[in-house]
């Protein structure tokens, strides 16, 4: 999925608002079908107990980004958001380099999309919070 300037963070927002909706509806629905399922697939206490685990390093990785005082972010937010145009297109005539390109792309939508990081923190915060809820509630099915 190509990630548009400024959107990484709001597309994460948007992952866990998902995730959370769904878990909102169906956490009772769940619940009774993992108590089944430990007896079947014991591993999957801990693949919730990895997921929360999970959560907490995304919810450490959040908590520990204060971009708001960065100076000049916004201009390497833009100087990454504009280098992403070509190495898209160095992808097509560097083939062989193209997981390369790749490792540097995934760095420079990071950056770009930091000055979006302090409009949707606090609501990341509170899906990752709301989640981590969720799944304990599921783990002492």
């Amino acid at each position: 999925m190509a990630t548009t300037p400024g959107s990484l963070f709001e597309d994460l927002k948007n992952a866990l608002k998902d995730f959370k909706e769904f878990l909102d509806q169906n956490v009772n629905t769940i619940k009774p079908a993992i108590a089944a399922l430990k007896s079947l697939v014991p591993q999957i206490t801990e693949l919730l107990d990895k997921l929360v685990e999970l959560m907490g390093k995304l919810k450490d990785e959040i908590n520990g980004l204060n971009v708001s005082a960065i100076p000049g972010l916004a201009e390497a937010s833009e100087f990454t958001d504009k280098m992403k145009g070509f190495l898209n297109a160095m992808k097509t005539l560097l083939p062989d380099e193209a997981g390369e390109i790749d490792s540097v792309l995934e760095v420079a939508n990071l950056v770009t999309g930091l000055p979006s990081l302090d409009d949707v923190k606090a609501e990341i915060l509170g899906l990752i919070d709301a989640i981590i809820g969720h799944l304990n509630t599921l783990k002492s099915a």
